[in-house]
């Protein structure tokens, strides 16, 4: 996929923003290359942790970036304070921080020159995503990127949500025999 150009991105900035639909995050993520993920966590339990983990796996090719003012290594790799000190633009800005949040991290995610403003699962801001909109970003909200990455190339088998199995059979519950 290319990626639009500048004009296309203008114009598809006058119109208002709607959820881009799978085919639409599909094309986000093959045309992007670096991702940083702001809020990331060196904490396990943490879902950022998680997608780091899955993002920075042979399941992907994507240069990951974290940027979090309290850390300084994640999973082996440098934390960068904000995403104005990245070694260059971001192709996509996942962001981990709380919904109050996401009307200025979108405003740095414009300012990082990044080409696409993500916010992770539960996460919503319509400011936000006008903001970043307006000024040519694709807005992708209230999903992840390790799901709809891995939903894509087949690896949810990572995450334990594919059991390998399709039956459309109910299953049944330990002890509950109902005779």
């Amino acid at each position: 996929m290319t990626a639009p150009l500048r004009a296309e991105r203008s114009e598809s900035a006058l119109e208002p923003w709607r959820p881009p639909t799978a085919p639409e995050r599909l094309q986000i993520l093959n045309r992007t290359k670096t991702v940083a993920i702001v809020g990331a966590s060196s904490n396990p339990a943490r879902a950022s942790h998680f997608v780091a983990t899955y993002l920075l796996s042979s399941s992907t090719d994507f240069t990951v970036w974290f940027v979090n003012p309290r850390e300084k290594s994640i999973l082996g790799h440098p934390v960068y304070a904000t995403l104005g000190d990245l070694p260059e633009s971001p192709d996509l800005v996942d962001v981990f921080r709380r919904e109050a949040e996401l009307p200025a991290v979108a405003a740095d995610a414009v300012e990082a020159g990044a080409r696409t403003f993500w916010a992770q699962l539960g996460l919503w801001s319509d400011d936000a995503a006008e903001l970043a909109h307006a000024a040519g970003l694709s807005v992708v909200m209230n999903r992840c990127v390790k799901i709809e990455h891995a939903r894509f190339a087949g690896g949810l088998h990572l995450a334990g949500f594919d059991t390998g199995v399709i039956s459309a059979k109910r299953p049944t519950r330990l002890g509950s025999s109902g005779k």
